[in-house]
């Protein structure tokens, strides 16, 4: 498929450094990993250079997984007391000239063949699911006009019920408790969009990835950005939408991952032998070069 670009004003080049660092109080002596952190070419973004950086480095094995994600999977077996992970990647994202799909109505969804093709987007997994209050609230959001109106009308429901605040949950913590809280990061607001969406039939798949913070960047200088999460929703097209900035993603925005949720995208994974971390610094920086 043949990618038309716009005009250059349709275009954001992006260096992005994603560097995560463990460290343990005594020597671990072995350790199993999977790191998703690098992006890849797909409609709305090209990749120009990406490079995974790993120390102790003893080899690693790169596939893409089953939703489509690029991993990285690398075991280290001497003693170490630090493992550090660094991703660089340089990457253009811009508006694809092509006319998408016709967005089908509620009649055309149910004779789609959509709990087929979709069925994991469609089940509802720990992360995602609802209680019946949830339940009946996403069933009186649901929008008659059309799907699309219905994923739209839950995103910006879970906005304004929602407040975005920093270091309110983990990655344990699932849509309901969220919800119950009134509060979460990206990955909350995500999961409980994603949960009732899909119980409304909606295929819903959960997005990670990166968002330079500033609309208005300047190009040349450097901003602490961060590892963020949004959604897609179907409706005869995937309609990605930011539930946490209440709004269609764009050119600030770059996918690395997908799944069902939280569970099937996180930056980095793994076992091993030793002590627990007691550090665990993460930090992203991002550049716009164009």
């Amino acid at each position: 498929m043949t990618l038309n670009y716009l005009s250059q004003g349709d275009i954001w080049r992006l260096a992005i450094t994603h560097r995560t660092k463990l460290t343990y109080p005594e020597p671990v002596t072995t350790s199993y990993n999977e790191v998703r952190m690098q992006p890849a070419d797909e409609s709305g973004q090209s990749v120009l250079s990406s490079y995974l950086e790993i120390d102790p480095y003893e080899g690693m094995q790169q596939y893409t997984d089953y939703f489509g994600s690029r991993v990285a999977a690398f075991d280290v077996h001497r003693p170490h007391r630090e493992l550090t992970i660094t991703s660089a990647t340089t990457i253009e994202t811009f508006v694809p000239a092509q006319t998408p799909p016709a967005a089908l109505s509620w009649d055309e969804m149910a004779v789609s063949g959509c709990e087929d093709r979709y069925e994991e987007y469609l089940a509802s997994t720990p992360l995602t699911a609802l209680d019946d209050e949830l339940t009946t609230i996403a069933a009186h959001l649901r929008d008659a006009a059309s799907p699309s109106d219905t994923g739209r009308a839950v995103c910006d429901w879970v906005y304004r019920t929602l407040t975005y605040e920093q270091g309110s949950s983990d990655i344990h913590t699932c849509a309901i408790e969220a919800y119950h809280d009134r509060r979460g990061v990206c990955q909350d607001l995500s999961h409980l969009a994603i949960g009732m969406i899909r119980s409304l039939d909606i295929p819903t798949r959960y997005v990670s990835g990166y968002l330079h913070p500033d609309a208005e960047a300047v190009v040349g200088e450097t901003v602490t950005g961060q590892s963020h999460a949004w959604i897609e929703f179907w409706d005869g097209r995937w309609n990605a939408f930011d539930p946490t900035n209440a709004q269609p993603t764009g050119l600030r925005h770059v996918v690395a991952g997908r799944g069902r949720d939280y569970a099937d995208t996180p930056p980095i994974r793994g076992v091993y032998a030793g002590p627990d971390a007691t550090g665990n610094d993460v930090t992203v920086q991002i550049t716009r070069l164009r």
